[in-house]
């Protein structure tokens, strides 16, 4: 072959080129940019965008919410921000009802106990985890997109809410408080709480506001799961005094698990016999009762309200022995009936408790959009992410007006009501009369409700977080990384914090995945005989290469972070170095290497390059038009384009030299 560069001569389209493609086709005519966008594109129009005057531009912006206020854009607005608009008119009422009726109300018995038991650890009166029960799951039920979500109390917040509430307001030193310093210091942690659910609905307000519901991404499985397995330890760990009947202070900030363990076995000798009977006979029935909805959930009707049954159970053994008074039995009391009184939070709380809010509001959405999207892939309907920052932001916004602490979406109480055979948002309504009726009407019967019952009940709620593990060899064998991903989130939420394993979580999937933008190379391709494919050269020594050509690709967006990379590889396939080094030889040993006439950069793995990627491809351009090396790009996508234009490409190289794709049907490059 001579040494000629005529790589902008192609064959015509109805002439008969006398190389032989790999199908036995005739070639086709080189598409350029320029020819893709003349036969194609809209340049003409675009042109007239851009001459334009810019506030042209800004009366199409103000004639946006013009349209939207047109009887019809109203309509569409109101039916995105009002999801059963969209669904109800839809409802099959004769197949739809009597499921969503019964998962409802199966449902609502057991938010009632698990509402006052993750009271308990969100550090406030049981009678606000009813409440917490019952508001938010009505606003979601109005603004949700989650068909067969489940809101409401979630130990995982409230574990991380108690440990802010502990030390907004911790309990005096001195102890043995009157009833009245009690229901002063119990005001003082719900203000407390319904300050951190006002501030993380507020947060995830301003997130819908900016549309930034694309920010679950950046919350990988790996972190949400390692994350709630972790938070689930700690929740096991804070409930062993109220097991053992140990009056204990929480432990709050890095290490509390450890110093929680540590406190209970000091006071190990001082426990309650009664109340650790009374928690022991409680899981005894509660955990075989957990295994048998889950192993024959598609035997049962409806699955068997364990929860409930342990408390009726609990209550009237403890009214018929006297529990209270003869072996000191810490029970509920009295619940409030009625309403709470509403009152806006005290708002000089909330810098105080920002650095608190954010990772709430992060996991609120974080597990709520989780939770959704996988039933709505599993039931075939869509999320709106957005939308469930409305409702979730909302629902912790309003109800905190009504006293009640940070609530998202649950998994248990999820998982129960798809298996009791909930249908639509409407069965949240039928949970809501439950929860009212016990506000309203059955709040005395749970006076002598024992609250080790309600740490056992919290104990019993965390079994499937804790059987998450059980996918880790799976894991293992699908993905290392994610594996690391997985026991670093687990480690740092374990050792340190929920808040601070959730932020360790996320910076360091984060780091693995720069990493590995970091760690990819430049290959050079060959064509397969017989084919339209291009593979690596290294895979194989049979891969057909033309003297004098080089095709690279560089599979990975090109960023100030993969620079350095991407230069060394081209310098040293094209032998572009200071000391003018011999090119990579590909083939079989013994090969001669020839210099490098015209290189093929395949650009369909750049998704973007910033700033400092687009000058390095124009350096690129310079340094292989002084070796007289003959540049041609393909497959770059219009924004990647954009950017190198405005990085000044076309400088360096012409329209010609820019191809919309690759392959032997493309263009014929003479060398």
């Amino acid at each position: 072959m001579s040494g000629l560069l005529g790589a902008r001569t192609c064959s015509s389209p109805g002439e008969v080129s006398d190389i032989k493609s790999p199908l036995g086709t005739k070639l086709r005519e080189p598409l350029t940019e320029a020819r893709f966008q003349q036969l194609f594109g809209g340049t003409e129009q675009e042109q007239e965008l851009l001459a334009e005057p810019r506030w042209s531009g800004l009366c199409r912006l103000w004639k946006r919410p013009a349209r939207a206020c047109s009887g019809p854009g109203v309509w569409r607005l109101l039916q995105a921000r009002l999801p059963p608009l969209r669904w109800l008119p839809h409802y099959r009422w004769r197949t739809w009802l009597l499921g969503d009726a019964v998962a409802g109300v199966t449902v609502g018995i057991v938010h009632v106990p698990q509402g006052m038991a993750f009271a308990l650890l969100t550090s406030v009166p049981p009678v606000f985890g009813l409440y917490t029960s019952f508001f938010p799951v009505l606003i979601y039920t109005l603004l949700g997109t989650g068909r067969h979500l489940s809101t409401g109390t979630f130990a995982i917040l409230s574990l991380m809410t108690g440990s802010a509430v502990e030390r907004l307001v911790p309990e005096p030193l001195a102890g043995n408080l009157s009833e009245i310093e009690r229901e002063q210091l119990d005001a003082q942690r719900v203000g407390a709480a319904a300050a951190l659910a006002f501030g993380s609905g507020a947060l995830m307000l301003g997130m819908f506001v900016l549309q930034l519901g694309v920010l679950s991404t950046f919350l990988s499985e790996p972190v949400v799961k390692a994350l709630t397995s972790g938070a689930a330890l700690h929740v096991l760990v804070s409930q062993l005094p109220s097991l053992l009947g140990l009056p204990l202070p929480r432990q709050i900030g890095c290490f509390a698990l450890f110093k929680t363990l540590a406190a209970v076995l000091t006071a190990l000798p001082r426990s309650s016999p009664a109340e650790l009977t009374i928690s022991a006979l409680s899981l005894a029935l509660l955990i075989p009762v957990k295994e048998l909805n889950v192993r024959f959930r598609d035997r049962l009707p409806t699955p068997i309200p364990g929860e409930i049954v342990m408390v009726l159970l609990a209550s009237v053994l403890c009214f018929t022995s006297s529990l209270d008074t003869r072996y000191n039995v810490q029970i509920v009391g009295l619940l409030p009936g009625g309403f709470p009184q509403p009152l806006l939070p005290n708002l000089a709380d909330l810098p105080r408790i920002l650095d608190d809010t954010l990772p709430i509001a992060l996991v609120t959405f974080a597990v709520s959009a989780s939770l959704a999207s996988i039933y709505a892939d599993k039931y075939s309907y869509t999320i709106d992410s957005n939308q469930e920052l409305l409702a979730h932001g909302a629902s912790n916004l309003i109800s905190s007006l009504f006293s009640c602490f940070p609530n998202s979406a649950t998994l248990a109480t999820t998982s129960l009501l798809v298996d009791a055979g909930g249908n639509t948002q409407l069965a949240g309504l039928f949970s809501c009369i439950v929860v009212l009726s016990v506000m309203l009407w059955l709040g005395p019967f749970f006076y002598y409700l024992p609250k080790a019952v309600l740490a056992c009940i919290n104990i019993s709620s965390m079994r499937q977080m804790f059987f998450q593990m059980q996918e880790l060899p799976q894991l293992w064998r699908i993905s290392r990384i994610d594996f690391a991903v997985w026991m670093v989130t687990w480690v740092a939420a374990v050792t340190l914090s929920v808040d601070l394993g959730l932020a360790v979580g996320v910076i360091f999937s984060m780091m693995t995945v720069v990493c590995r933008t970091q760690r990819v190379q430049c290959v050079a391709l060959g064509l397969a005989k017989g084919t339209e494919l291009y593979r690596p050269l290294k895979e194989s020594h049979k891969l057909l290469q033309v003297p004098g050509l080089c095709i690279l690709s560089f599979p990975t967006p090109l960023y100030f972070g993969t620079r350095g990379q991407f230069r060394r590889n081209l310098e040293w396939h094209l032998g572009l170095g200071r000391g003018k080094e011999t090119p990579k030889i590909h083939g079989p040993p013994g090969a001669v290497a020839e210099p490098v006439r015209v290189v093929v950069l395949d650009c369909s793995g750049v998704t973007f390059a910033d700033a400092a990627g687009a000058k390095e491809v124009v350096q690129l351009a310079s340094r292989c038009q002084d070796a007289g090396i003959h540049l041609l790009l393909a497959q770059c996508n219009a924004s990647l384009l954009g950017t190198l234009t405005q990085a000044g490409l076309l400088d360096r190289v012409t329209p010609e030299q820019l191809f919309e794709l690759t392959g032997p049907k493309t263009c014929t490059v003479w060398v």
